[in-house]
């Protein structure tokens, strides 16, 4: 591939095209979810009204929303906008169950989440069967911290357990919907998620996306694995 040292014309040529094609994704990719950022954050402005209503109606006078630190493209974190699903203090209870129960432990060590969560809502229950409870994440997307389709946002105490994959898995925009999302879900390991979002990143294509991104209707149709 290389006469006297220099890089043969035709080698620079293929690398200058593959340069152009993924300039041209992420353009194409940054305007899609401008689009569908905006109109996604007016038809929100219902949504909202709807479950402050339904949170109150429920005895639940705290905000409907819940923010938190993500870590983002290139490890840079971010603030993270989300439907509030679980009590107020939900962290303090997980620190808790966590220390007191060793079966909780292994099960939070394995999946970094917990089948039956006890502190779920009965309106955050609902919002996560729906999915409807990543809807704020649309604010994130018109924003530049995330993107329509890419991988989990990952919280700043995950990166330890991400352990070699955490390279691969920022080199992209964390995502509403994603590889993983489309492939098993809650039914997954956080091992395998981990390797399914490291796919994501090195073959991540308009293609790729475009697929995920109507796949994901499916699921959030008939509920599979939203948990």
């Amino acid at each position: 591939m290389y006469q006297n040292g220099v890089m043969t014309e035709e080698l620079a040529s293929v690398k200058a095209r593959s340069r152009a094609g993924v300039s041209f994704y992420l353009i194409i990719k940054r305007l899609v979810d401008i689009i569908v950022g905006v109109i996604g954050i007016i038809v929100l402005i219902p949504i909202i009204l709807i479950v402050k209503i339904i949170s109150m109606i429920n005895g639940d006078f705290h905000s409907i929303f819940f923010t938190q630190n993500r870590i983002g493209k290139n490890g840079k974190e971010f603030k993270f906008y989300k439907f509030r699903s679980m009590v107020p203090n939900a962290d303090e209870i997980l620190f808790k169950m966590l220390e007191e129960d060793p079966i909780i432990r292994e099960e939070y060590r394995v999946n970094k989440k917990l089948k039956d969560d006890p502190r779920i809502t009965k309106v955050g229950n609902l919002l996560r069967k729906t999915s409807l409870d990543e809807l704020p994440q649309l604010i994130n997307v018109l924003k530049g911290d995330m993107s329509l389709v890419g991988n989990r946002p990952y919280l700043p105490r995950e990166k330890e357990d991400m352990g070699e994959y955490y390279k691969e898995i920022v080199k992209t925009k964390p995502g509403i919907t994603g590889y993983w999302q489309v492939n098993g879900r809650s039914d997954v390991s956080f091992e395998r998620r981990l390797k399914l979002e490291t796919y994501y990143s090195n073959h991540c294509s308009l293609d790729l996306d475009i697929r995920i991104f109507f796949r994901t209707f499916k699921v959030v149709l008939f509920g599979k694995n939203a948990k």
